[in-house]
């Protein structure tokens, strides 16, 4: 009798225990998939709600001239690392200069994409940059190798898109430059196959960026993800945070925001890369279950490592468990704390991702 009682005690108690540890993954929901062709994604509804209005975002940021965006060595040579100072004098692949003018706390994501400078970089890590900021040294990767000419002195934000999944992986997972041009170079070379009306064009560009902006590939995207606003509306109705993300019946990747809210800001961007990933992965369309996507979502078993934390402003995790990596940005703003955006990536049923090496195409 005593036994039974510890037992359904422990069932009541493990999801608070893993809640408390960092892992509130198990507290969501996933609900039947909204499918376009060979992409599938999964609503994701519950856990912890947070109110996320305060938080700005890159776009807004850059296009009110608030946030600026320039190469190290180019703002007065003022870089910050952590705690301490120091002088740069000259641009680097791997690093930019945000600085937060606006009175309002700044939301990175990995993925983002910036465009400009000398050459265009994607973001690395989530992070919160705090109102009002002194120069932060970004954790950027360059998708466009070949370019060491500034196209502008300031950076722009690829508006309308973000970087598809497979060219996020190696930048949060593997933090590897050259494995991110890897992927990068088979995301360019995967989009000139989907749209082969832009397949010469594509091929004397190195940059991301442009093939993802050129209008053929931008009607291609349009075509799986032209109704992308009621898509949003069909999220929004059932109160969904985010979505577990299916291509060819693979479970590939997952978002999820603290609020509707904040995932409606970045819906645009998110679903086009979604788009992006289906297209540059055509092929044979497998069957997928709500059940296995849950499964997915579900998974918290792990080495969990606190990567970075900045008192009072954010902390950022890794969890990494059998073929899975997740990544949890927790912000430490006032007036509690709260999982701002968690991004969840297979590393087994992605192809070579995390797994074997890629071909360079040249």
């Amino acid at each position: 009798m005593k036994r039974a009682i510890l037992v359904q005690l422990l069932c009541l108690l493990l999801p608070v225990i893993f809640a408390n540890a960092g892992t509130a993954i198990i507290e969501y929901k996933v609900l039947p998939p909204i499918t376009k062709g060979n992409l599938s994604l999964f609503p994701v509804v519950g856990g912890k709600s947070a109110n996320t209005v305060d938080l700005l975002t890159l776009d807004d940021g850059l296009r009110s001239g608030a946030v600026i965006v320039t190469e190290a060595g180019s703002l007065q040579g003022l870089v910050r690392h952590r705690t301490r100072y120091s002088r740069s004098s000259a641009a680097e692949v791997n690093r930019l200069v945000l600085v937060n003018n606006s009175d309002r706390p700044l939301l990175l994501l990995a993925g983002e994409v910036v465009t400009g400078g000398k050459q265009d970089r994607v973001i690395g890590v989530d992070r919160i940059v705090p109102p009002r900021s002194e120069p932060v040294d970004l954790s950027v990767f360059c998708v466009e190798p070949g370019r060491w000419v500034a196209s502008s002195e300031r950076f722009n934000s690829m508006s309308l898109a973000m970087a598809q999944p497979s060219v996020r992986m190696p930048a949060m997972a593997l933090r590897d430059q050259n494995r991110v041009w890897e992927y990068a170079a088979v995301a360019r070379a995967g989009m000139a196959k989907a749209a082969p009306q832009a397949a010469p064009t594509i091929s004397v560009t190195t940059s991301y960026a442009k093939v993802m902006q050129n209008p053929e590939v931008e009607q291609r995207l349009a075509s799986v993800v032209a109704d992308y606003d009621d898509l949003m509306k069909e999220l929004r109705k059932v109160g969904a945070k985010g979505v577990v993300v299916a291509v060819n019946g693979h479970i590939t990747w997952a978002d999820v925001f603290a609020s509707t809210d904040l995932l409606e800001r970045y819906w645009q961007k998110l679903i086009r890369s979604y788009a992006a990933e289906s297209l540059t992965n055509m092929g044979n369309k497998e069957q997928i279950d709500q059940k296995s996507a849950q499964a997915f979502l579900d998974k918290v078993q792990g080495t969990r490592e606190v990567i970075e934390t900045e008192p009072g402003l954010f902390s950022r995790t890794e969890v990494s468990g059998d073929g899975y990596k997740a990544f949890s940005l927790t912000s430490l703003l006032v007036p509690s704390e709260y999982t701002v955006h968690m991004a969840k990536m297979s590393c087994k049923n992605t192809g070579p991702v995390l797994v074997q090496p890629l071909p360079i195409l040249r």
